[in-house]
């Protein structure tokens, strides 16, 4: 036993340098006033009285959450069918898997440049248009362009997840439903859709999370004018050099993404008891 303890010790150490002690960082710099030397700064509540009084920065952290939830249910929406039909097909399971992750293979910036490329009004989009007689659409700086990168990026999350739960069904629940009298549709509601929630819930959990956190995504898609929280946890840290009200943001939204886990898990986990 000690041996199989003693081989932990590597990733403790990793998650201490790369997790625990930038986080206490972030939390030690977010109860001080601005500077880059907290130890030298007094303790205050400064940086979070800003962003609670000042109603810009309300409206940002709205306007994040918006983005990341409707980001999620169009994910949920489309990513459904697909890793349905992943799960039904056997044969093919794996060249299909492949396809879906064959994107994030590359770089998400390098893909989000792409994007670029395709939705601005002399790129690829509007020269097919073009080529076609039917005008020109413009689509770039825009809430479209800013969900549909993050779609286009975050959906195999939703997919892999929501796959993985169904391929993991016993095809016996469907043929005792089917004996039962079940018709197609009653046993998808009744018995797939149940059975696929743990999946539903890991993909939404990892939809939401970095999608109400992404600050390139909308700096490249939806321009300068499209500001979402961690744009402006961007900008203080490298921009305005404000690392406590930086951090202090950091912090806000990292509660808010444990307390999504927290429900998340919660709901999870009150499915399986009632079941």
């Amino acid at each position: 036993m000690n041996r199989f303890r003693a081989m932990a010790y590597p990733y403790v150490l990793f998650i201490s340098i790369l997790v625990v002690i930038p986080m206490l960082l972030i939390i030690a710099y977010a109860f001080t006033v601005e500077g880059t030397a907290f130890f030298q700064h007094q303790f205050t509540l400064d940086n979070f009285a800003r962003f609670f009084s000042d109603a810009v920065f309300l409206q940002v952290l709205v306007r994040s959450l918006r983005v990341a939830v409707f980001t999620t249910i169009v994910c949920l929406i489309l990513g459904y069918p697909a890793a349905y039909c992943i799960a039904k097909s056997e044969r093919r399971q794996g060249i299909l898997i492949l396809i879906i992750t064959l994107p994030t293979w590359i770089n998400m910036l390098v893909r989000t440049y792409a994007w670029v490329g395709i939705l601005q009004d002399n790129g690829l989009l509007n020269a097919v248009l073009g080529t076609l007689g039917l005008g020109q659409l413009h689509l770039m700086y825009t809430d479209f362009a800013v969900v549909l990168g993050m779609v286009y990026n975050f959906i195999p999350f939703m997919i892999l997840e929501i796959s993985a739960a169904l391929s993991k069904m016993d095809p016996s629940y469907l043929e005792a439903a089917e004996d039962l009298g079940a018709n197609r549709r009653q046993s998808f509601l009744h018995v797939t859709l149940p059975l696929s929630l743990p999946g539903i819930i890991s993909g939404i959990t990892l939809v939401f999370l970095p999608a109400v956190s992404a600050f390139f995504i909308p700096k490249l898609l939806g321009g300068g004018s499209y500001v979402l929280v961690g744009n402006i946890i961007e900008t203080e840290f490298l921009t305005a050099g404000n690392w406590s009200f930086g951090s202090a943001l950091s912090l806000i939204m990292a509660i808010i993404i444990m307390l999504s886990i927290y429900l998340t898990r919660r709901i999870d986990r009150n499915r399986g008891e009632v079941s």
